[in-house]
């Protein structure tokens, strides 16, 4: 492993947890905004907003660990940035409609900002380059979020998918310019913080989702379909929770404090938090559908999502172990397979035998992954 790779290991500051917290809003919205324009277009727009809201939590959780919270400069961007992301994740509700400045300014302010302070106050030359690279990527999507914000309503998803597009492609690459990259396995950097900065954001992300659940199930009436319904759902959730967290992160943390190239390893866990969070904002999308049409003898389009979510993250988690171990991620694959090929058929089975379909893929899988010797990947 490359020294430089490392350095002293920071706890995560409460700060840095408050910061996250303002994008617990973000699961909500999101949500809220996929049940609310249940069309290609309506997913489309949820597609969107999932990439920004990502986007602004990567770049500066990024940031924060390179610049040391603890620096008085970098508490100032901490807390700048939540507050800019407490109205742009308010603003996704009216983002595609009547007033999209809420949503567009906040969040180009939150990346473009810090990302000027980072050019200039990075502690070494190699990552001074990379976030003046970074700035050359917002310079390109900057002018598109700008326009989409200021057309039409009909318009605006063009303009806005392009600079997305710009946005992800950007992060996914580590933002590269023509004759100019970053080396990840020469920069200092403190991985482990940031590891347990993304551990800690996928348990609110989860314990967001329970929250949903909550709020839906406390809107109809309990009886007794929509509360098995309802059980059923929140055993699906403890299933998305173990299948990571039972054994699989502890053997991510082998892989990455043996691995030559910690960083890259943390960059790619970062994008497949893009897939992560897309999935449980299905999920929950699902969720709150299958509850107010329990009774219906289709479950329709939420049971379509309640499948499809749970898909989007674990093919994130696969993906994600192939990549870095080249062990597999087979037993999550066969997963996202069963549950793609019961989403196929979902639109036509009652609410109770989606969410019956769904507990049983995820209880099996949980525990094939659970069993001894198994590392939560093979």
């Amino acid at each position: 492993m490359s020294e430089g790779t490392r350095r002293t290991h920071r706890d995560v500051s409460p700060l840095e947890l408050f910061f996250d917290l303002v994008f617990v809003l973000a699961i909500g919205r999101l949500t809220h905004h996929l049940v609310d324009h249940l069309s290609w277009l309506g997913a489309a727009e949820t597609l969107i907003a999932v990439i920004a809201v990502c986007g602004v939590w990567t770049f500066t959780s990024f940031e924060l660990t390179l610049l040391d919270i603890d620096r008085g400069a970098t508490r100032v961007i901490a807390i700048a940035v939540m507050g800019l992301g407490l109205f742009m994740n308010a603003g996704i509700t009216h983002a595609f409609a009547e007033n999209p400045w809420l949503f567009v300014v906040p969040m180009l302010l939150a990346l473009v900002g810090p990302g000027c302070y980072a050019a200039v106050a990075a502690p070494n030359p190699a990552l001074r380059g990379h976030f003046v690279r970074v700035l050359v990527w917002f310079a390109v999507s900057t002018p598109l979020w700008v326009i989409g914000a200021a057309v039409s309503p009909g318009t605006r998803i063009w303009w806005w998918g392009a600079a997305a597009v710009i946005d992800l492609i950007g992060t996914w690459t580590a933002h590269p310019t023509p004759g100019r990259t970053t080396r990840t396995e020469r920069l200092t950097f403190d991985v482990d913080h940031m590891l347990e900065r993304m551990r800690l954001f996928l348990i609110i992300l989860l314990g967001e989702t329970v929250l949903t659940l909550g709020g839906v199930l406390a809107e109809h009436t309990p009886d007794t379909l929509t509360l098995l319904v309802a059980v059923g759902a929140f055993l699906a959730l403890v299933c998305l929770w173990a299948i990571y967290f039972g054994r699989a992160e502890q053997a991510v943390m082998s892989h990455i404090a043996t691995t030559a190239d910690p960083l890259r390893s943390v960059h790619r866990g970062m994008n497949v938090i893009y897939g992560v969070l897309t999935g449980l904002v299905v999920f929950a999308a699902g969720i709150d559908l299958v509850l107010a049409h329990v009774h219906d003898d289709r479950a329709g389009a939420g049971g379509v999502l309640v499948l499809a979510g749970p898909a989007l993250y674990l093919l994130s988690q696969a993906v994600y172990f192939r990549l870095e171990t080249g062990r597999g991620g087979l037993a999550r694959a066969v997963g996202v397979v069963a549950l793609a090929v019961a989403a196929a058929f979902a639109f036509w089975l009652p609410p109770y035998t989606v969410i019956a379909v769904l507990v049983i893929i995820l209880v099996l899988l949980t525990a094939h992954l659970a069993r001894p010797g198994r590392p939560g990947w093979s």
